[in-house]
């Protein structure tokens, strides 16, 4: 199994347009930060988790040509808005796009992008196939996928897991009976938004904090900041067992 990092980053704490910050200054990659999103590729399988507003800019940088479904976390704006352009791969695949997630994610994809849901259909408008999921663990062609549900201060949201891999973003709570279902990950990937307290996020040090709970081999931070700083100094803070992800890394499993 191959993860890419499709965006580590976040709409949270976003610089005004012309910001001299270090971050918007920098000239290291790793620092160009789009909305936060991974793509799976299995031997059978290509899955991306949540479609933001960068998704086409991020699916032509990594040049993925072929999409089996979309899994989302939830519906906030920087984790759907780019579900539209999934209209090039009905185009090159002949078959509309299964779309997964808690039924008020879903509702809330049918507001947003209502015209592809309409009885008469304006012709070329993306074609998607609706799967409502619950907490219980699904499959998509095959590939058994468990939903990890944690908490974004007071919205549910889900993260999930795919054999020893294991993805949360947007959570500032995570329930015991999640705990359980995270037993044996051993790539586990977590938000940490920032250094300083926030209502929704994992501060980094609370993230740092479910890293030992959780006892992944290794760990991966995302869904980052400008405010938690370039990723050059913040590496530095980190034990060997965690890293800041980076768009277009990519790990094998």
């Amino acid at each position: 199994m191959k993860i890419t990092f499709l965006g580590t980053g976040t709409s949270q704490g976003v610089p005004v347009i012309g910001c001299e910050c270090e971050v918007c200054r920098s000239l290291d990659y790793r620092d160009k930060r789009l909305r936060s999103s991974i793509h799976i590729q299995t031997e059978e399988q290509s899955i991306v988790i949540d479609t933001g507003p960068d998704f086409r800019q991020q699916m032509l940088r990594e040049r993925i040509r072929h999409l089996d479904a979309v899994l989302f976390t939830h519906a906030h704006k920087d984790h759907i808005a780019g579900l539209d352009d999934v209209r090039a791969y009905n185009y090159l695949q002949q078959t509309d796009m299964p779309l997964y997630g808690r039924k008020e994610a879903l509702d809330q994809v049918k507001v947003e992008f209502y015209y592809a849901f309409e009885k008469d259909k304006y012709p070329g408008i993306p074609q998607l196939r609706i799967h409502e999921i619950s907490e219980e663990s699904f499959s998509v062609k095959g590939l058994l996928i468990t939903p990890l549900p944690v908490m974004h201060m007071k919205l549910p949201v889900l993260g999930f897991r795919i054999g020893n891999f294991s993805y949360i973003t947007d959570a500032n709570f995570i329930p015991e009976a999640t705990y359980e279902k995270l037993k044996g990950t051993e790539v586990f990937v977590l938000n940490a938004l920032q250094k300083e307290k926030h209502p929704s996020h994992f501060t980094l040090e609370e993230a740092l904090q479910q890293v030992k709970k959780i006892g992944a081999a290794k760990t991966y931070f995302t869904h980052i900041s400008h405010k938690l700083g370039r990723h050059k100094i913040i590496e530095k803070e980190l034990p060997e067992s965690v890293a800041l992800a980076y768009d277009g890394l990519t790990i094998t499993l």
